[in-house]
């Protein structure tokens, strides 16, 4: 029976693993003994053991945190004998190495990776990486046949394996914007609530739009920026047409400069000298 201490360590340790599993590893106690722990070690990518599922237990004494718990393996892996005593420096087999602030995670942890290592030792056996993954392709199926792996993984006791809450991905590694599936919606217009993919909102439409609800420039648009003086724009074509035209009488005005007499100042000199004229021929 479980002391105080160690049912209260032990009650802390499975919120902990509820909330923040390590990668490939998953553990629960037993409904009716919080000291025996059952897990789940999932080979990890480009390692003999990827795509096997390994069942195991832990038991721990009763004055644990004191005192170090016991590990064996129930699935075959290549690595374990199934069913004996693996000797690790966090089991009893070194109560001088235990350290008390050491928990459930930092145990399955461990024992990952003494797994990845060719260390040989009490529990330990010695194989090929061939019948390592020969074992690994038919693991689920033997803990399927497991009727105590039945009842306390239910969730995992399916046809096909279930990944474990936490398979090495960081979050959000299959999509950069961190939103699972193959589109991500956003909001919809004040009118209707109709979602848009992110691949409808794009910069380009954004921009587009703008344009036909406001002439104004949009100086956050490269787009519509300056669309007067914009080739790729109509009303920006339509303008620089119509500059091209003016320019030759313009630049005739400037060459000719002040010897280009408006019309209506000759027709003012004409009929000055008119009147000089006829005043000059009324004096003879």
């Amino acid at each position: 029976m479980a002391s105080k201490v160690a049912q209260k360590r032990l009650q802390k340790e499975y919120l902990a693993m509820q909330k923040s599993p390590p990668p490939f590893i998953w553990a629960v106690p037993e409904e009716k003994n919080i000291l025996d722990w059952h897990f789940i070690i999932r080979g990890p990518p480009d390692t003999p053991y990827a795509g096997g599922e390994y069942h195991g237990l832990i038991w721990f004494p009763s004055d644990y945190p004191f005192k170090p718990p016991d590990v064996k393996m129930f699935t075959p892996s290549g690595r374990f004998e199934c069913g004996v005593k693996i000797c690790m420096s966090m089991t009893s087999y070194h109560p001088s190495t235990w350290n008390a602030a050491w928990s459930v995670a930092t145990i399955l942890t461990g024992l990952l990776s003494f797994m990845l290592s060719d260390e040989i030792t009490a529990g330990a056996v010695k194989t090929t990486d061939v019948q390592k993954r020969q074992l690994a392709t038919t693991s689920h199926a033997f803990n399927l046949n497991n009727k105590k792996f039945r009842e306390i993984f239910p969730t995992y006791a399916t046809s096909q394996m279930t990944d474990l809450p936490d398979m090495g991905k960081q979050p959000g590694a299959d999509s950069p914007s961190g939103v699972t599936g193959s589109e991500s919606s956003v909001p919809g217009n004040s009118d209707n609530d109709t979602p848009l993919s992110s691949a409808q909102s794009t910069p380009a439409t954004t921009a587009a739009s703008t344009r036909t609800q406001s002439p104004a420039p949009n100086p956050l648009s490269p787009v519509n920026n300056n669309n007067n003086n914009n080739p790729t724009s109509a009303s920006g074509v339509a303008t620089t047409l119509a500059d091209t035209k003016q320019q030759p009488l313009a630049r005739q005005q400037r060459q000719h400069g002040s010897r280009w007499m408006p019309s209506w100042r000759w027709l003012v000199a004409i009929v000055v000298l008119a009147v000089l004229g006829r005043l000059s021929t009324g004096k003879e």
